[in-house]
C-alpha cells in the first residue's frame, strides 16, 4: 500500500509539473487575433496596461463597447482617464463595473452586463498569466459566449520565468489558482 501511495504521489507531482510547464509556455504564446470584431471589449482591472490596452482596442474599432470590471467604488471614468493619461474617442460606449472583487466576481459582473446589453462576443483583456483562469470563470457563467483572448504583457513578468523569482512565484501562484478554478467551474459550479 505504501508503494502504491508513493507511486500515486509521484505521478500526481509529475502531472502537476507537466501542467505547470505547459501553462508557463502557453501564457507567452497566445495566438494573436487582431482582425476579429467583437461586440464588446472587456477589461479586468488589477494589472498594468490592461485598461489602456482596452481603450486602445475600442478606439481602433475592434468592438462597439467597452466594459471595465472591478473598478473601485470611488473611481469614475474621468479619474481613470486622468490617472492613466487616456484619450477615449466615444466615452458613451464605456461602462464601469464596481462590484467585482476577484476573478469570479469579474465574470459574474460582466456576464450580467452582457445579458443586459444583449452581447454575445467579447475581446477579453487581462494579463497573459491571468487569461486561462479568467476564461474558465467566464465560460462557467456564460458557456456560449464567444471570447477572443487578448493578453497584456508586462515587462515585469519575464518570459524566461525560471530566471526571475518574482515571475516564477507569480505564475506558480496563478497556475494553482487556475487549477482550482478549472476544477470548481467544471465539477462544482456555483451559481451565486
Amino acid at each position: 500500500m505504501k508503494k502504491f501511495l508513493l507511486i500515486l504521489g509521484l505521478l500526481l507531482v509529475a502531472l502537476w509539473f507537466g501542467g505547470f510547464l505547459i501553462f508557463a509556455y502557453r501564457i507567452n504564446h497566445y495566438p494573436a487575433d487582431e482582425k476579429t470584431h467583437t461586440e464588446a471589449v472587456v477589461a479586468l482591472t488589477g494589472g498594468r496596461y490592461r485598461i489602456a490596452e482596452a481603450v486602445n482596442l475600442l478606439n481602433q474599432g475592434k468592438a462597439d463597447k467597452l466594459f471595465i470590471s472591478g473598478v473601485s467604488k470611488d473611481s469614475s471614468l474621468d479619474e481613470i482617464k486622468k490617472r492613466q493619461n487616456l484619450e477615449i474617442e466615444n466615452e458613451s460606449n464605456v461602462s464601469l463595473g464596481h462590484q467585482a472583487k476577484d476573478t469570479f466576481g469579474n465574470a459574474k459582473e460582466t456576464v450580467a452586463w452582457l445579458k443586459k446589453n444583449k452581447i454575445s462576443s467579447i475581446r477579453l483583456v487581462t494579463s497573459n498569466y491571468h487569461l486561462d483562469r479568467s476564461i474558465a470563470e467566464f465560460r462557467a457563467q456564460a458557456p456560449n459566449l464567444q471570447i477572443i483572448a487578448h493578453p497584456v504583457y508586462s515587462d515585469k513578468v519575464k518570459k524566461k520565468w525560471w530566471k526571475s523569482w518574482h515571475t516564477f512565484s507569480l505564475i506558480f501562484a496563478e497556475y494553482n489558482k487556475f487549477l482550482c478554478a478549472y476544477v470548481r467551474c467544471n465539477f462544482f459550479p456555483r451559481g451565486d
